[in-house]
Parts: structure tokens; C-alpha cells; sequence
């Protein structure tokens, strides 16, 4: 017996939740579905492959795409699956990823007759650009740049993790002031607004608390990453040390942009500029530091005001891929 045919399958998986969508040839969407994070440095392996096939199912449920009961029973096929996955960075991610997502089809009896594996970040910017040359700046809890030219060439900067990366994030400014209060307590930072804002919203007394708070259980990248509003608080507030933080963070991200619109040559051509994450999009001081850096390293920039969401740009890969394959 035969399998059954399904549309294209894209999946938006990223570090906060799972996006998937089944779609046709012209993309109308036949299906969608939702899960938690499906990240696996963030979650664990076992969870990640967990959160991609509740997603998947989800899709197929959703559009009826088979019978009660069916979904795992009955053997699907796919043209092309085309899914973006946060934390893959390096070819060791590669594998891994791989792996957890061949387990998910296979579990589920989809069989793609063309797999495409890609970072989240990458989806983001085909999703943002719909393919034309552009510059994606993410600054939300993490941070990444990705740049694409006419020639497709794509570059990144950035984007490695909150351990030795993610720069500008909100993270990167939450942990920023962190440090500025315990500097601060040493007499090394002059007297600032941070500890008045950031201590109540942690509900600690002292930077003491601050020091214990930040090696124990209740310390988290997302908790450091919501300090970041604070620190934007205190700095309409005239708190100059607030001020510095977010001139670094913005400087941090330009940098990173530079690099990518050096390497791929992308400042001898119109292109466009996606601003997208909390920090670019609520915090209205590094949103324009950015911008103004863009109108003098690279006029021919344009600051476009879309946040489309980068499910699309896995589905027009998904599209692409299968049309060169077809068309051969």
C-alpha cells in the first residue's frame, strides 16, 4: 500500500515555542500547529523531540490531514520538509539536530522526500527579507544578526549563546546591571538608580542578595533578561550608569552588523534593515542609537517595519528547494 501524500511541512522551532504549518504548492497553509521549545541545549534532547512531533501532530489534526487515530499509524509522504531549529550553530549542532528530527518524522511515519535543516535565525531573515537582500538584527533575550546579499549569500554575527555571546541582548543588559550594582557596592562604579529599581522588582533587600540571588535556583537567562526594561527605567530617570549599559548594548549589536555587511558586501547595494526582538522593539533609546549607526555606515540601508513571522521564510525555502529539484 502506498503512502499517503501530504502537503509541504515547515516548522518554525525556536528556544520560546514550535511553530508548524503543512501547505501546498500555491502556500495555502492546510494545517498548523504549536509546541513548547523544541531547542535542545535549552530543554534536553528527549524534550526537544518531544515538542517537535506534539507540533507536527498538532499540524496534521489541525487540517484533517488524517483520519481519528491515524497520526503515527499511517505512513505519510512529503515532497520537502523544510524546518528551522534554534541552537543549531555549529555541525556538531548539525548532527544532533538531525537526529532528534529524523526520530520525530519517524515516529510520526512521515517520510520527506527532501529534508532541510536550518538555524531559527536563518528562517527569521528569509522570513523578514522574503529572500531579498537584507540585514535581520534579533535583540531579545539572546541576540543574532543575519545578512543576506543578491548573490544569496548569508552571514551571521553574533548569536552564541548567553555564556560567551549574545551581546546587546536582554540578557546581556540585565546581567550589565547586575554587575554595575555589585561594583557599585565596592565603591568601583559611581552612585547610580540601578539596585532602587532592580532589588524590589527581585524582591531582595541588598546587593548582597543580589550576589546570593544570581548563584542560586531562582537565577534564570529569562528572569536577568526582563532587567533590561529597568535598566531603561532608570535611564529616562537621568541615571547615567543605565545610560552607558545601553549605549554598549547598542554598540555591541552595531558591531556585529558591521561585520555582516562587511563580509558579504551588502553596503553596495539597497537593502533592507528588520529590527526585531523586546530590546529593538520596546526600548526606543537603543532602537535609534542602531538606527542612526545604520544612516552613517550604511545609507542605503532602509529600516523596514515588518515582523513577519520566519515560519514563512522556511516555507518559501521548502518551495524553492522542491521547485530546483522538480524542475531538474
Amino acid at each position: 500500500m502506498s503512502a499517503k501524500k501530504i502537503p509541504f511541512l515547515a516548522v518554525d522551532g525556536g528556544g520560546t515555542k514550535s511553530l508548524c504549518y503543512f501547505f501546498d504548492m500555491h502556500g495555502q497553509i492546510r494545517g498548523q500547529g504549536r509546541s513548547g521549545s523544541c531547542n535542545y541545549q535549552g530543554v534536553g534532547k528527549e524534550a526537544a523531540v518531544r515538542e517537535l512531533i506534539h507540533a507536527i501532530r498538532n499540524a496534521l489534526e489541525d487540517g484533517k490531514l488524517v483520519g481519528n487515530g491515524e497520526v503515527g499509524e499511517t505512513e505519510l509522504e512529503t515532497d520537502c520538509a523544510a524546518l528551522g531549529i534554534a541552537g543549531l550553530d555549529t555541525e556538531y549542532d548539525r548532527r544532533i539536530i538531525l537526529a532528534l528530527v529524523e526520530e520525530a518524522l519517524q515516529y510520526l511515519r512521515i517520510r520527506a522526500k527532501r529534508l532541510i535543516i536550518e538555524n531559527d535565525g536563518f528562517a527569521a531573515l528569509l522570513g523578514a527579507t522574503n529572500g531579498q537582500p537584507g540585514i535581520l538584527m534579533i535583540a531579545g533575550t539572546g541576540s543574532i544578526v543575519y545578512g543576506v546579499n543578491d548573490q544569496g549569500v548569508v552571514a551571521r554575527a553574533g548569536g552564541w549563546g548567553h555564556r560567551v555571546g549574545d551581546e546587546g541582548s536582554g540578557y546581556w543588559i540585565g546581567k550589565q546591571a547586575i554587575i554595575h550594582i555589585l561594583k557599585t557596592m565596592d565603591g568601583r562604579v559611581a552612585p547610580n538608580k540601578l539596585a532602587e529599581h532592580i532589588l524590589p522588582y527581585l524582591d531582595l533587600k541588598d546587593p548582597e542578595d543580589l550576589f546570593n540571588w544570581t548563584y542560586n535556583s531562582s537565577y534564570s537567562v529569562e528572569k536577568v533578561a526582563e532587567l533590561s526594561s529597568l535598566v531603561s527605567q532608570a535611564h529616562t530617570q537621568g541615571d547615567q550608569v543605565a545610560k552607558s549599559i545601553m549605549i554598549q548594548a547598542a554598540e555591541q549589536l552595531f558591531t556585529c552588523a558591521k561585520a555582516v555587511i562587511e563580509r558579504i558586501n551588502l553596503y553596495r547595494q539597497p537593502f533592507q534593515i528588520i529590527l526585531q526582538g523586546g530590546v529593538l522593539q520596546n526600548n526606543a533609546f537603543v532602537r535609534e542609537y542602531v538606527t542612526n549607526q545604520f544612516n552613517t555606515f550604511a545609507p542605503s540601508g532602509q529600516i523596514e517595519n515588518k515582523n513577519k513571522e520566519p515560519i514563512y521564510g522556511m516555507m518559501a525555502l521548502a518551495l524553492d528547494h522542491y521547485q530546483k529539484f522538480h524542475d531538474g
